[in-house]
């Protein structure tokens, strides 16, 4: 039985790689990387290092937590016929999940272990940043969403950035506690000639190239006396009766406090009736919740945290709209039923954390309903729905007065094609806008024209910039025709989907390879599946 011995490759340097490591690495014991996917292992190479990785786990396992075993597992099978020096990048005591298990499991076999001291990237990160951890400096993975959820709170590290995917979903889970621009540091290939310790904004973190697996970001703590969004405790301002605005919503806005508000009063109670014109009861739903998440329920719906859940709010809300998209009452009336266990299950979170309950949601959305329904509840009067909209926005505008600029609230990370219908309807609410349709359809044509250009000058990046312009335009003329783009969009990825899957299934059918079939034979079985939509 051997010795295994684990040491780290630094954080990507030769130069950091110790003279130690270096000679362990060429001791004569049989040397095992985690990945040979590291700066380091060229050097390693050129020196005639030999070795093996553990990269081949990575393709077949189905989870991380496969490859990890499947690594231990190596390793310790290895160390029955000798000494094994074990490689990881970085250090093996930071973030480094094979050395927590190889630890336990060389334990419990009676295998010797050792582990030798090793730079890590955060040494390099703190004098990039200038930071001392000893201030309350939390290191974390970046699918560790329980605990990215604390952002702002004290300075975080997230490792294991790897991909554009993990970033992105990094970003939406801390845009839930901070700004939108709020500023962090992206982080990659410390120590190397082309390193990058550089801040950008929140929302750019999935936009950054060159995202790989020497990716972290630093995430500091917000200024002392702030708290992270969704932590706030101050009560949201409150219009103290129903306002009436005139043409001018501006500024009657601005002139507020001199407005007569003693009109209408706003309770809720005053409005609605003794029961409800169908006796709806959600007091069933919320006993149900109550009960999984007290002692003796389910241990999963228990264990559940509003960050670990976020993701199915947006699923059933997705549900919903394919049931709608296809007319299905049933999967309708199923699917509102999902998206209103979705709110009582948070609200039920809510209420155990001590920061509100399903009452206070209700209660506010009832108020706000009447705040901004003054032509119903109050003494306003409209003409059309263009009337109740501005009538709408200004109400908004006393209540959200933290907004200042006219395109404040369209959140950053939204879908791209709907923050450009919300950033073209706000600026057309103060006059910025084309006043017919020729004019849209017009700036339509020429962002084509322009994008053909820069195609033809082969500048892909001028092309990608026009690109952008045409879609931009092309939802401009869709709002003016009252069409939802990102519904339009959807639609036709639904359509080209059934489509597809009716082309593949003919081709099934037939026995043959898809190379067997042409183009014209293919868009034949796509020309039956478009007369079957037009059928059924």
């Amino acid at each position: 039985m051997g010795t295994i011995t684990i040491v780290g490759l630094g954080p990507g340097a030769v130069g950091h790689l110790s003279l130690e490591t270096m000679g362990l690495l060429k001791g004569g014991a049989r040397v095992i990387l985690r990945t040979a996917v590291h700066p380091t292992v060229e050097e390693l190479r050129r020196q005639e290092v030999q070795f093996t990785s553990c990269d081949d786990l990575y393709e077949q396992a189905a989870s991380f937590e496969d490859v990890y075993n499947g690594v231990v597992k190596r390793v310790l099978e290895a160390a029955k016929d000798g000494d094994v020096v074990y490689a990881v990048p970085g250090s093996p005591l930071v973030a480094e999940k094979t050395v927590v298990l190889l630890r336990t499991a060389a334990k419990e076999q009676g295998i010797s272990l050792v582990i030798k001291p090793s730079m890590s990237f955060l040494d390099l990160a703190y004098v990039e940043l200038g930071i001392d951890p000893i201030a309350g400096l939390q290191i974390i993975d970046a699918q560790d969403y329980a605990e990215a959820a604390s952002a702002g709170k004290h300075p975080l590290m997230i490792t294991q950035v790897y991909s554009q995917m993990v970033a992105s979903d990094l970003k939406l889970v801390l845009m839930d506690v901070l700004p939108d621009e709020y500023e962090i540091y992206f982080l990659r290939n410390l120590g190397l000639p082309d390193e990058e310790c550089r801040p950008i904004k929140l929302y750019e973190l999935d936009r950054q190239p060159n995202i790989d697996h020497l990716t972290s970001a630093y995430v500091p703590p917000l200024p002392e006396g702030e708290l992270p969004e969704g932590n706030n405790s101050d009560e949201a301002w409150e219009v103290p009766g129903i306002i009436s605005f005139g043409e001018d919503e501006e500024e009657e806005a601005d002139s507020v406090e001199e407005a007569e508000l003693d009109d209408v009063e706003t309770d809720a109670e005053d409005f609605l009736p003794e029961q409800s014109f169908d006796d709806v009861d959600i007091q069933p739903l919320v006993d149900v919740m109550r009960t999984l998440r007290e002692p003796g329920g389910c241990p999963w719906d228990q264990e559940q945290t509003h960050k670990s859940i976020r993701s199915n709010m947006i699923e059933e809300v997705y549900e919903y709209l394919e049931a709608v998209d296809d007319d299905d009452t049933a999967g309708m009336r199923e699917e509102l039923g999902d998206v209103l266990m979705q709110v009582v299950f948070h609200a039920r979170m809510a209420e155990e954390a001590g920061r509100f309950d399903l009452q206070d949601v209700i209660d506010e959305v009832v108020d706000k309903l009447i705040r901004r329904h003054p032509h119903v509840f109050g003494n306003t009067h409209v003409e059309n729905s263009d009337d109740v909209l501005r009538n709408w926005e200004a109400i908004k505008k006393i209540e959200k007065q933290e907004r200042k600029h006219v395109l404040d609230g369209v959140a950053q990370g939204l879908p791209a094609l709907l923050r450009a219908h919300k950033l073209q309807s706000k600026a057309a609410k103060v006059g910025f806008d084309w006043d017919n349709l020729d004019g849209v359809w017009g700036k339509v044509e020429e962002e084509l024209g322009e994008l053909r250009e820069a195609l033809a000058a082969g500048d892909k990046e001028a092309a990608e910039s026009e690109l952008g312009d045409v879609l931009f335009a092309i939802v401009n003329y869709a709002r003016h025709n009252k069409l939802e783009p990102e519904v339009a969009l959807d639609g036709t990825n639904n359509r080209f989907a059934s489509r597809f899957a009716h082309v593949e299934q003919r081709v099934t059918e037939s026995g043959r390879e898809w190379s067997d079939f042409s183009l014209a034979e293919l868009d034949k079985f796509w020309d039956e599946a478009k007369n079957l939509e037009k059928n059924s």
